[in-house]
């Protein structure tokens, strides 16, 4: 179920062809607010009894001069209709789009509007909250005009990075590619992730490293999740899914899942050790602005939603919520980093130890993860 206003109407025949092998339900009214979809939430949504609803609105609220703090209690009350029909469904809530104040949306009155839908919603575990502002701002935070003609409608490629950035939250749960996925590792390469379970990854203790850094973390902002540390090595073999539901195998993708509490740092590792020199290769799929990151023998190589999240902003070749690959070449403690082909880091030094993953903000996925080791 997609719910909204006319951005959600929009989509007309692109919802379907955006989603081949889903049964959508397009329930956007051009025009319509919080207040709008709070009256009509039962007759058209709840009745239909979705599996999932996406769910964009609050624009026009804003044209219309209200509160954002009003909107956002609309959006509480929604939600909570949403939960008393099913306590289990899968609400994804997409932030405010960038429009422009010529639309009588300013800026600063989505950016306030997002940060307090955000908080609306922090720590729920059955709102997956998608950053779709950033996907389709610009630089001064308007819209982007090649995209929303109008500042304020996406035009069919505004509608394709919606759907693109929609489409790894639908696979992990469960709507989206589903079949098996039927790569084989190049001659030389052993998986390090059999795409059934997490046999060969656990948790191992918080360095006191990383616990500072968390310590840092909750100084600078006394609101972010606590960093959950690991006094113990947990192993996860024959397990689908870590046991606090960080990370999931599903579908031959280790998925790192939107944490509810918006940013929560967890980093899943391998329980063997590599050292010596090796190629290590694998795939990632980010959603707009993630944050992540690969750990090769312990220092991490950042690994995000690159042209949002940075570093490497510059990247031609990388694709926004899609899949690319990362290739470590590791040679006498020093390894050459590069994502489809590009250089990330030429001297990145790497000392013997484990292979691990970084979950931090948005959701994240891994596949085809493997490892040569070379004379």
């Amino acid at each position: 179920m997609f719910l909204g206003d006319s951005i959600t109407q929009g989509w007309g025949d692109r919802l379907a062809a955006a989603f081949p092998g889903v049964k959508v339900a397009n329930r956007g009214i051009g025009g319509d607010t919080t207040r709008g979809v709070l009256i009509r939430v039962q007759e058209d949504v709840i009745a239909l009894d979705p599996s999932a609803v996406v769910l964009l609105i609050g624009t026009n609220d804003l044209a219309d001069g209200a509160a954002p703090e009003i909107i956002t209690g609309n959006l509480k009350l929604i939600i909570a209709a949403l939960k008393q029909h099913d306590a289990e469904m899968p609400i994804v809530l997409c932030q405010v789009f960038p429009s422009a104040g010529s639309q009588r949306r300013p800026v600063e009155s989505i950016k306030e509007l997002n940060a307090l839908y955000l908080a609306a919603v922090r720590d729920d575990p059955q709102i997956i909250y998608l950053e779709t502002w950033p996907l389709f701002a610009d630089a001064e935070g308007d819209a982007i005009a090649a995209e929303f003609p109008d500042l304020l409608h996406p035009n069919d490629r505004g509608y394709a990075k919606w759907a693109a950035a929609l489409r790894p939250i639908l696979a992990t749960l469960g709507f989206l590619e589903t079949e098996p996925d039927t790569f084989t590792p190049e001659e030389g390469f052993v998986s390090l992730f059999n795409g059934r379970d997490l046999t060969g990854w656990g948790y191992r203790p918080t360095s006191e490293a990383d616990k500072q850094s968390a310590r840092n973390w909750q100084a600078r902002d006394p609101n972010a999740a606590a960093w959950p540390f690991v006094t113990e090595a947990a192993n996860f073999d024959g397990l689908t899914e870590s046991p606090d539901g960080r990370f999931a195998a599903i579908h031959d993708r280790l998925v790192v899942k939107t944490p509810p509490a918006y940013r929560l740092v967890r980093q899943l590792w391998t329980t063997r050790e590599f050292s010596g020199n090796y190629i290590l290769k694998l795939e990632f799929r980010a959603t707009p602005n993630a944050d992540s990151g690969i750990y090769v023998g312990g220092p991490q190589l950042q690994c995000r939603d690159y042209l949002l999240a940075g570093p490497y902003k510059e990247l031609k070749n990388y694709r926004s919520q899609d899949w690319n690959e990362i290739e470590v070449t590791v040679r006498n403690g020093v390894a050459r980093c590069t994502c489809n082909g590009e250089l990330l880091e030429a001297e990145f030094k790497v000392p013997a130890g484990p292979i691990g993953l970084e979950g931090d903000r948005g959701q994240m996925e891994y596949r085809r993860i493997r490892l040569k080791p070379l004379p």
